[in-house]
């Protein structure tokens, strides 16, 4: 999916995005070309779901796997 479908799909403004693409803190994406970047659901999700917390006190921490 192109920026504005992933980031309504994960609620985040595309400017957003396209910050954590340059941070390189965002989820994973292909560039189809020079200028279109594209988005795999699956790693979107894969994205989220490394971020889950059980509490507000664990964000930051390291994961305890």
């Amino acid at each position: 999916m192109r920026t504005s479908e992933a980031a309504e799909y994960l609620r985040l403004s595309a400017s957003t995005l396209q910050k954590m693409r340059i941070s390189g803190s965002g989820p994973t994406f292909s560039k189809s070309g020079s200028r279109i970047i594209v988005y795999d659901r699956a790693h979107l999700d894969e994205w989220l779901r490394k971020r889950e917390h059980h509490s507000t006190s664990e964000y930051g921490a390291a994961p305890s796997n």
